[in-house]
């Protein structure tokens, strides 16, 4: 894995035409996968594709609760914007905000029960979804791939944000 980014004096290495087509396909479905399990999520749940992943993060964690901080991570957004949405998301009763009981400076978003049952619900459909979008196209061994490219690229994410 390079340490740095290439020297700004140096050629750029374009891309080969198979590199260029497999950049566009996946770009594409980078784009287009979260929209249509996004509309998925709308129709079926009200929820935005953001939405389910908080209260499906929430869900995952012990007492249903994460820090706002940590949360924000977890739903790759900007503090600010994550309270807006806990915002909506307790104005329709799925999520409650308290004070970190082991350190005040923090806040924690917790999931209702209310909030857990609207997720149980809405998450079959979801699933459903994820299978027939992603899953069902793929054969193991194209599984297996995709599972392992995507860490690799995840690995490779991590190591250059660690290097901020």
């Amino acid at each position: 894995m390079p340490d740095q980014p290439p020297h700004p004096n140096h050629q750029p290495r374009w891309l080969s035409a198979a590199q260029r087509e497999a950049w566009q396909q996946f770009a594409m479905m980078l784009h287009r996968l979260p929209a249509a399990l996004g509309a998925q999520l709308q129709q079926d749940a009200d929820l935005s594709y953001v939405e389910y992943y908080v209260l499906a993060g929430l869900s995952d964690q012990p007492e249903h609760r994460m820090r706002m901080s940590e949360l924000a991570v977890l739903a790759n957004s900007e503090q600010s914007r994550l309270s807006h949405m806990i915002s909506r998301l307790e104005r329709r009763g799925f999520v409650r905000r308290e004070p970190d009981p082991t350190n005040g400076r923090y806040t924690h978003a917790i999931l209702t029960e209310a909030g857990h049952a609207h997720l149980a619900e809405a998450a079959p459909g979801h699933v459903a979804r994820v299978r027939d979008l992603v899953f069902d196209a793929l054969d193991p061994t194209e599984l297996d791939n995709l599972r392992t490219a995507a860490k690799k690229i995840s690995e490779r994410i991590d190591h250059w944000e660690q290097r901020k």
